[in-house]
């Protein structure tokens, strides 16, 4: 592989963002194909570059392209190595699922597919970038590209939750900025690699790097929505449109969390926690506090994309608590459960706007037998919702069983036994939608008001034919496709362990040297 196919992964859905607008003046529905045709494009690359990195290629295990050919220090590095190129694919897969998804409920404008590439283009960068402030620039991207997106629903509730988001996102990508400034000025350089050496010769106990590293860990704080910074998330997630939740949901904060872990481990390293005792047990406090108040908000939640967004709150308080912990096995983790969870959010919320766009449902109690006129949907969401459980076999179980034994590992026994409390929080409110499902009488849905102010509901006795967002008839058979395959998928990754570990070995190697 060579790795001038890196840029090509970013610039190919940033350049076809323009597409959609431009063949717009003409032809009124281009943005899907389009839009499909370069995210197929970009997960054949985010394939490629996952099997060029990993141990079973026989070739290069990381990969580095010099922008316009001027290497680091001064240039902007892309880098491909294990963990990257993992999140790469995670990006690639989801973005196309949701692609299929968005083809029969929408939207339907040129301009939400121009929106959706920029999306993904921002976050391919995010994943691939070498370079501090490049990173800024893509997370700019992706705020405010999902500011828009998110308030492109017909709701005003859902500007409400685009406009709290831009001004917590703003404020997070601002400290972010300030962080990245003061290690600038710090060591005169911006990228990476050139940065983790002039770190270390300049001592991790220095005011200047403790206050860098602190700013872009509440940057990313808000950027990832760990409580009590996480007040955005819920009416973003809840309002905006079902496609454009279930993309969000599952890519955002991951990404942001991804940052914060090469940042955190490429870059300051586990000497900078290590010299700094006070700091690492702050993230171990703040991550406790999100993964146990993040579960008891969930279980509050009457409305179901409410119940989700609170969920993940907790979930990333466990990924935050694997950072703190310094720990190989914790990070490993941590990354497990990066992947799965973005795989989970995006089939909740894709199965939550099935059901929606059929029935009407949004609360809990909305669900009330559904399990019976939507059988499939039901029964992929029941299995993704015991695999946020941690409920085996599943990626959830995979992702919180090793951030709990790095914390046993590491003597932090008090973060191992929240995160068993949280999976039991999570059970009481994943048992109660099944149990909604499954074992509550069947809610007269007949005359119920469904999803973009239809007039009629369907009587359905399967998962085939539905009203979808916006009241128009249409068959549903993608849609329910696309939950079943990313459903089966959070089982079947249960069994990657092990080529997981394989294909993050060099980094994690590197990581803990």
């Amino acid at each position: 592989m060579s790795d001038a196919l890196l840029p090509l992964l970013i610039a190919l859905p940033l350049l076809a963002a323009i597409f959609p607008l431009l063949f717009g003046l003409r032809f009124e529905r281009v943005g899907w194909p389009v839009a499909m045709a370069t995210s197929l494009s970009v997960a054949g690359l985010a394939a490629w570059l996952a099997w060029a990195v990993s141990p079973w290629s026989g070739g290069s295990r990381r990969f580095v392209h010099d922008l316009a050919g001027y290497p680091a220090p001064y240039g902007i590095e892309l880098v491909g190595d294990g963990l990257s190129a993992l999140l790469a694919l995670l990006i690639a897969i989801v973005a196309v699922a949701v692609l299929v998804y968005a083809r029969t409920t929408g939207p339907d404008s040129n301009a939400f597919y121009s929106g959706f590439l920029l999306l993904t283009g921002g976050l391919l960068g995010m994943a691939l970038t070498g370079d501090l402030f490049n990173l800024f620039v893509f997370l700019e991207i992706v705020g405010l590209v999902s500011y828009a997106l998110i308030a492109s629903n017909d709701d005003p509730r859902a500007a409400y939750g685009a406009l709290k988001y831009l001004f917590l996102g703003t404020a997070g990508a601002s400290l972010y900025l300030i962080g990245v400034g003061y290690a600038f000025v710090a060591t005169g350089t911006l990228n990476m690699r050139d940065m983790a050496t002039e770190l270390a010769a300049l001592g991790y106990n220095d005011p200047l790097v403790q206050a860098a590293f602190g700013f872009i860990l509440i940057g990313f704080m808000l950027k990832i929505a760990i409580f009590p910074l996480h007040t955005w998330q819920p009416d973003a997630y809840t309002y905006a449109p079902d496609t454009i939740s279930a993309y969000i949901s599952a890519l955002v904060s991951t990404t942001a969390a991804y940052a914060l872990i090469r940042i955190a481990y490429d870059v300051f390293t586990v000497d900078f926690f290590a010299a700094n005792p006070l700091i690492t047990d702050a993230v171990l406090l703040v991550a406790s506090v999100s993964i146990v108040v993040g579960s008891l908000l969930a279980l509050l939640q009457t409305d179901l994309k409410r119940v989700f967004a609170y969920s993940s709150v907790a979930q990333f308080g466990m990924i935050l608590a694997a950072i703190g912990l310094q720990s190989e096995t914790a990070l490993f983790g941590a990354v497990i459960h990066l992947v799965g969870h973005g795989l989970m959010k995006a089939t909740l919320f894709m199965g939550a706007g099935v059901l929606s766009s059929a029935y009407g449902a949004r609360t809990v109690a909305d669900y009330a037998g559904l399990a019976k006129r939507a059988p499939i949907t039901s029964g992929m969401m029941a299995v993704t919702g015991l695999a946020l459980v941690g409920i085996p076999p599943s990626v959830g179980t995979l992702g919180k069983w090793f951030i709990a034994l790095g914390a046993v590992e590491e003597g932090s026994w008090g973060v191992a036994a929240l995160i068993f409390i949280s999976t039991l929080l999570t059970l009481t409110y994943i048992g109660r939608l099944l149990e909604t499902l499954y074992f509550n009488p069947l809610a007269d849905t007949d005359d119920a008001a469904v999803a973009g102010d239809a007039t009629d509901a369907v009587d359905a006795t399967d998962d085939s034919s539905f009203v979808a967002d916006g009241g128009v008839d249409r068959v549903a058979t993608e849609r329910v496709v696309v939950v079943v395959v990313l459903a089966l998928s959070t089982v079947a990754l249960f069994a990657a362990a092990d080529p997981l570990a394989a294909m993050l070995d060099p980094v994690f190697g590197r990581f803990f040297q």
